[in-house]
């Protein structure tokens, strides 16, 4: 029997408060059943947290900043977020990319509207790929965020997707679009794998990032992504589950009994912490899962708004600074090298352009990083800024302070971050599919009370929640024996002001 409310006494462990590790706890709470959360940090949040990292009144998300993914979550939809705290901000576009002649490529969630930087021609071209799936996008969505099905729910619609997503980011932009925005658009997109965008599959995480902005936005949380990860706390307080922060968990042997545990961690935590409660056999599996390349990020305090050449890049919170497609490839390509790209793609966030609550009056922030070999040690600072500084001249001279975390800073910060890895591990084709290891249950493991619900499982990395809510459901149905709670599919972008 489960435990009741009251007694002390717990049904299930989370360990880890990140996203995924809250989302586990909440939808275990709403199945009734008494949860505790456990995190080593103060504060809950993992790769979702905000900081004054440059001076009093200047808010920084310290890892992710921009979320797409959480609004097109199916499990996070389900929640009472709003009531909680979080406010969403949607810009007027989702993405810019800013060439060096002037010009930007300006993803706007209204399809009519991609003409307007990308040319008729091109525009017809991203049409053409994004309006079929659009079409279904709900349904997409909802084979996307889970695990590998089979067969799957929606064969037809998947297959279409699939005749796309397998192919390289490279070889697809260059066979779809002619001009150097739609291509850098797109590239800039797929480059969110983390992989060299000649590879196979690359072409899947463009093809989703820039579908959810059509489909529901990409915004920013007014504050902070640390409202997002305060109501997932509330919520989970208000369901009756508990949060024990500062400590760290080295065995299970140290946590209160219970008849589930999951594990917001990396695989290869999970088999430390579990020990001789996973066979040896299935440990060894988790210790050979592999990480991805690393980010080096800098954090700046400014005291004005970046002066971007194309004034169409301040439509947008995100920006992503590259040059061409082909800048792109060769700056993706050397992940799989020991020595980061001279020209490094950079992903930027200006919150404070849309949210005011971010710096003092008349300041601004910027959030940026780039990508980086595993556990590289190059400062990357000057070389990010003299990119930004290709499209915005007169960036460095706006600069008041920095706070910079190279990848052994962000695996200090938190022990899931693997060579400097926020992206939960490679995201090469077998790890797609086979996350941790090759399974039809991938949370589930031969322990029947150990479940893994970190990025490290399908769908990955992202502040969606899915991959905690599927660890959840396995134990509901495993353990439990109960349902796992209903979720909802995206509904129309709501429009918000872009400014709080």
């Amino acid at each position: 029997m489960s435990a009741t409310r009251g007694t002390g006494a717990l049904d299930a462990v989370v360990i880890g408060a990140g996203p995924n590790g809250l989302a586990a706890a909440v939808a275990l709470a709403g199945a009734g059943l008494q949860v505790r959360v456990i995190e080593a940090r103060d504060t809950v949040g993992g790769g979702a947290r905000t900081a004054e990292l440059t001076g009093p009144g200047f808010r920084h998300d310290v890892c992710s900043a921009i979320h797409p993914t959480a609004v097109i979550s199916p499990f996070l939809r389900t929640l009472p977020l709003e009531e909680h705290g979080v406010a969403w901000i949607y810009p007027e576009a989702a993405l810019a990319h800013p060439l060096a002649d002037g010009r930007a490529g300006v993803l706007y969630p209204d399809l009519d509207r991609m003409a307007e930087t990308l040319g008729e021609e091109d525009a017809a071209a991203w049409s053409d790929l994004f309006s079929p799936l659009l079409a279904g996008e709900a349904a997409l969505f909802e084979e996307l965020l889970g695990p590998l099905r089979i067969p799957p729910r929606h064969p037809l619609l998947l297959a279409r997707f699939g005749l796309s997503a397998i192919r390289s980011a490279d070889g697809l932009a260059r066979d779809t679009f002619r001009g150097d925005a739609a291509r850098g658009l797109f590239g800039g997109c797929a480059a969110h794998s983390f992989l060299p965008l000649e590879t196979l599959f690359s072409a899947s995480f463009g093809i989703v990032l820039a579908l959810a902005a059509h489909a529901v936005g990409w915004p920013v949380v007014r504050t902070g992504s640390q409202a997002l990860m305060d109501a997932l706390a509330a919520i989970l307080r208000a369901r009756g589950g508990e949060i024990e922060a500062g400590r760290t968990v080295a065995s299970l042997d140290e946590l209160p009994e219970a008849r589930a545990y999951l594990f917001d961690t990396t695989p290869a935590a999970m088999a430390r912490i579990a020990g001789d409660r996973l066979p040896a056999g299935y440990r060894r599996r988790l210790e050979r899962f592999r990480h991805g390349p690393g980010v080096f990020k800098v954090d700046y305090a400014l005291d004005g708004p970046i002066p971007w050449e194309a004034p169409a890049t301040a439509r947008a919170a995100t920006v992503h600074v590259g040059g061409t497609l082909d800048e792109l490839v060769a700056s993706e390509r050397a992940l799989a090298g020991d020595a980061p790209a001279e020209r490094p793609f950079c992903l930027v966030a200006q919150q404070s352009l849309f949210d005011n609550t971010r710096a003092p009056a008349g300041k601004h922030t910027a959030w940026v990083y780039c990508h980086v070999p595993p556990g590289c040690e190059v400062d990357m600072t000057a070389r990010i800024e003299a990119q930004i500084e290709r499209f915005a001249p007169g960036f460095r001279d706006l600069v008041r302070a920095r706070a910079v975390r190279a990848p052994a800073d962000w695996q200090r910060y938190n022990e899931n971050y693997v060579g400097g890895d926020i992206a939960g591990g490679a995201n090469d084709w077998l790890q797609i599919f086979a996350r941790p290891v090759a399974s039809l249950s991938p949370y589930s493991t031969p322990n029947p009370s150990l479940y893994l619900c970190s990025s490290s499982t399908p769908p990955g990395g992202g502040v969606h929640g899915m991959c905690g809510y599927h660890a959840a459901a396995a134990a509901l149905e495993r353990v439990f024996q109960r349902p796992a709670p209903a979720l909802s599919m995206p509904a129309p972008r709501p429009q918000l002001p872009p400014r709080g």
